[in-house]
């Protein structure tokens, strides 16, 4: 695997605020995106309709995993019913019968992981990073330019980002990504993060990283490894 030999690391302090949590890291390099093939499509769906075999809109604000989210945006100062984890919203479109658009392979195997597990599984395009990578609480001062916008905004103070040096790749944890770090049907290189906030155990974390990984393999080939940042490992190299 080709390291570009960035540091990837969380903060302490969202370890001691949210004990518990982990974060698996999904490295993919040299793959071949594009398009989805109906095969990745046809999973996509598959995922759907398993989630509304097993789920109703009415249930999903009281499921565990869409609590714990919602109290950890409440914790930092964010209104969930106004920024929803984007794993939360994917779910509601789901179960309103709607489909889930086709971006390109990576994208969909993230949203069907996502789907799978009812966890946050989102990538960033590692081809264009140039600093070290860090999950931590906003200064206030970093600027973030939201995915099909122009406008340069600042994450409020506190909030949880994604950021490579000042730069915000994700605001409000795992709400809305950066245009910066898209992944495009040109990405070469890719991080995809996995996200468990308790009741999700790390076990359950591996287990979507590894899936990630069957199906990156499977569509888009390349050489993959993942690791979990935790309290325990609180940095990676990328």
């Amino acid at each position: 695997m080709k390291s570009k030999g960035l540091n990837y690391t969380i903060a302490g302090e969202v370890f001691t605020r949210f004990p518990g949590y982990v974060r698996g890291v999904v490295r993919a390099y040299g793959v071949t995106n594009g398009p989805s093939s109906e095969e990745v499509i046809s999973l996509m769906r598959e995922s759907e309709a398993e989630l509304r075999g097993r789920l109703k809109t009415d249930d999903l604000a009281e499921h565990p995993r869409m609590v714990s989210w919602r109290d950890a945006y409440r914790a930092f100062g964010v209104k969930p019913t106004k920024f929803r984890p984007s794993m939360e919203a994917m779910a509601r479109r789901v179960l309103k019968d709607q489909e889930i658009p086709s971006i390109n392979m990576l994208v969909d195997i993230g949203n069907i992981v996502s789907l799978r597990f009812l966890v946050p599984a989102g990538g960033h395009a590692v081809d264009v990073m140039e600093q070290d990578v860090a999950l931590r609480p906003a200064t206030g001062e970093e600027e973030f330019t939201a995915f099909g916008s122009d406008l340069v905004e600042n994450p409020v103070q506190g909030e949880i980002i994604l950021v490579e040096g000042n730069t915000v790749l994700t605001r409000r944890w795992t709400w809305r990504q950066a245009n910066h770090t898209l992944v495009l049907p040109t990405t070469v290189d890719v991080e995809v993060n996995v996200d468990g906030l308790p009741p999700v155990p790390a076990t359950e974390v591996e287990e979507a990283c590894r899936q990630v990984i069957e199906l990156i393999e499977r569509f888009c080939g390349g050489t993959t490894s993942y690791e979990i940042l935790s309290a325990e490992t609180p940095t990676i190299k990328l």
